[in-house]
């Protein structure tokens, strides 16, 4: 498999992120349609993995401060368990850290995939609670 992830540059690649959003998180997850699109979109930045030309992957990402925050984080059932979500991070953590001023990355995590944003190197720094009716806890990775 060929894996391009970059920043959606263009409204044809954030259109094809919005969709990956929907397919995920209102379709598959149940998320109510006012919770998923939060008004939020223009103030961050979009990435997209393309697998092999096609659409498989997608996070968006904004900077707080001496922060950035990674959010709407997907990968649709039919990619899974190929290595795009981790490539979608390691590309916003790159990104970050090259950036200049960021002194941390969070994110909110579903519960279920604490282990694996574990392995890319981020911390639980909350207790649990819910976001859109699904179990959440805050992580973080320091970068300075």
């Amino acid at each position: 498999m060929n894996l391009d992830v970059k920043i959606a540059n263009d409204e044809s690649e954030v259109a094809a992120c919005m969709r990956l959003r929907r397919a995920v998180f209102i379709k598959e997850q149940n998320v109510a349609e006012h919770e998923e699109v939060d008004g939020q979109d223009q103030n961050c930045t979009h990435v997209i993995a393309l697998a092999n030309g096609m659409p498989a992957g997608a996070a968006r990402f904004q900077q707080l401060g001496s922060y950035v925050k990674i959010q709407r984080v997907c990968v649709p059932k039919e990619h899974r368990g190929n290595g795009i979500g981790a490539e979608v991070i390691k590309f916003i953590v790159g990104y970050a850290s090259n950036s200049g001023g960021i002194a941390s990355i969070r994110l909110g995590a579903q519960t279920h995939a604490l282990e694996f944003y574990h392995k890319l190197g981020f911390i639980e720094c909350s207790k649990e609670y819910l976001d859109a009716g699904i179990l959440h806890r805050d992580m973080e990775m320091r970068l300075s």
